[in-house]
C-alpha cells in the first residue's frame, strides 16, 4: 500500500511527532510512506532523524512579510501544501491528514482529529470546519475526541491510541549520567512540556507552583517546548506578568534536542500536566514511561487516557496539592502502573490497526 501521511510542520509539536512515529512504524510493517511537510524557518528536514525507509518530501515555506496575521500564514501553508502535493495526490493509495492545515490542502483523505479547536478568527474557523467535514474518513487518538467529533458533527471515528517511544524514555530512567547533566543544570524541579500557551494552562501552572513553593522552595519550575504555528505573545506577556507579581522565575528551555528531552524528563521529580484541551497526552505519557510521578487537569480524555495511573486536579489550589503529594509521598503501585500503561501504548499496534482501517476503507 501507498501511503502519504501529511504534517503541516517539522517542529517537535505532539502531532509532528505522532506523524513521524506512525510513518515508521507502518513503514516497518512493509508499506511504501511518504510524509509531506512544510518547512518553516529554512527547515529542510524534521527535527530529528528519520528511519531512512521513510521518504520525506519538505516543501519550502518561508516566513512571510511583516505584518502577516496567523489567518493569512494559514492560508498560505494550505496553498504551498496543495500546490506542491496535488499533482501526485494520485499516487497514493492513502492520504492522511493529521491536521487542519494538511486536510485543507489535501480535501479527500483520511483525517485524524487529536483535538477539536474553537476558534473565532473567521478563516481558522472556516478552514476547522472543512478539515472536520471534508475528510471521508476520521481517526481519533481518544474516545473523549471521537464523542466529541460524533456530538458536534455526527461523525463516527475509528479510536486508534497514540504509541509512545517507552524503550527511549524507560532507558532515560536508568542512566544516572544523563539525569545527572540536567540536574547539574538545573538543579531539582518541576517539569511541563509543550510551552507556554493558553491550551496548555501555562498560567494555572504559575498560580500553582507559587503555592507549591511554599513547602518545596529547592524545587524549580522548568518549562520545554514551545514550537507553535500561532501567535501566543499576548498570552505569553500576561503569563511573564503574572510570573513576576507572584516572585517566580521559571526556567524556559524552549525546544530540547530529541536525544536530550528523555533525560530531561526523567530527571524531573514530578511532571506537570495542565491543560485545557488535550486528545491524549503524549508527553504525559512519555513522563510515565520514564518512571516519573505524573499530575494532569482533570480531563475526561485524561481520565480515559491514564486513569489511576496519574494524579488529577482542576485548579490551581488543586494542583499545587497534588504536585505536594507526588513530591512528598512515594506510591510504588501507581509508579508501576504507570510505567505498564506507557509500555502498552506501542507505535507498532497503532500501525497495525491504522492498516486494518485503511483497508477497511477500500
Amino acid at each position: 500500500m501507498k501511503i502519504a501521511l501529511l504534517s503541516y510542520s517539522t517542529k517537535p509539536r505532539g502531532g509532528v511527532v505522532h506523524t513521524l512515529a506512525l510513518a515508521e512504524a507502518l513503514a516497518a510493517a512493509g508499506e511504501d510512506v511518504t510524509v509531506w511537510t512544510l518547512g518553516r524557518g529554512g527547515d529542510q528536514a524534521f527535527f530529528r532523524p528519520v528511519a531512512p525507509a521513510v521518504r520525506q518530501r519538505v516543501m519550502p515555506f518561508p516566513d512571510g512579510p511583516d505584518g502577516e496575521s496567523v489567518g493569512e500564514r494559514i492560508l498560505r501553508s494550505i496553498s504551498t501544501l496543495r500546490e506542491a502535493f496535488t499533482p501526485h495526490a494520485t499516487e497514493y493509495d492513502i492520504v492522511h491528514a493529521q491536521d487542519c492545515i494538511s486536510a485543507n490542502a489535501v480535501r479527500r483523505c483520511v483525517r485524524t482529529v487529536h483535538h477539536i479547536d474553537h476558534f473565532t478568527t473567521p478563516e481558522l474557523a472556516a478552514c476547522h470546519e472543512r478539515a472536520i467535514v471534508e475528510p471521508y474518513a476520521h481517526i481519533c487518538v481518544s474516545t473523549a475526541v471521537a464523542d466529541e467529533l460524533d456530538e458536534g458533527w455526527r461523525i463516527k471515528a475509528e479510536v486508534i491510541p497514540n504509541g509512545v517511544a517507552y524503550a527511549r524514555f524507560a532507558a532515560a530512567a536508568e542512566d544516572q549520567a544523563g539525569q545527572g547533566r540536567w540536574r547539574d543544570r538545573l538543579g531539582r524541579y518541576v517539569l511541563t512540556v509543550g510551552g507556554i500557551e493558553p491550551r496548555k494552562g501555562s498560567i494555572d501552572l504559575l498560580e500553582a507552583y507559587a503555592l507549591l513553593r511554599s513547602r518545596h522552595r529547592v524545587h524549580r519550575l522548568v518549562i520545554a517546548g514551545g514550537e507553535t504555528l500561532f501567535d501566543y505573545r499576548e498570552y505569553r506577556a500576561r503569563w511573564e506578568q503574572r510570573a513576576a507579581e507572584l516572585g517566580i522565575e521559571p526556567i524556559v528551555l524552549g525546544p530540547v534536542p530529541d536525544d536530550e528531552l528523555p533525560s530531561l524528563v526523567a530527571a524531573a521529580d514530578v511532571f506537570a500536566f495542565p491543560s485545557v484541551k488535550e486528545g491524549f497526552g503524549l508527553a504525559a505519557m512519555e513522563a510515565l514511561a520514564a518512571n516519573v510521578p505524573l499530575v494532569v487537569r482533570d480531563l475526561p480524555v485524561l481520565r480515559e487516557v491514564f486513569g489511576t495511573a496519574a494524579r488529577f486536579a482542576t485548579t490551581p489550589t488543586e494542583l499545587a496539592a497534588q504536585l505536594d503529594q507526588a513530591l512528598t509521598t512515594d506510591d510504588p503501585d501507581r509508579q508501576a502502573a504507570g510505567r505498564r500503561l506507557a509500555a502498552r501504548h506501542t507505535w507498532d499496534s497503532a500501525a497495525r490497526r491504522h492498516l486494518d482501517f485503511y483497508r477497511s476503507l477500500n
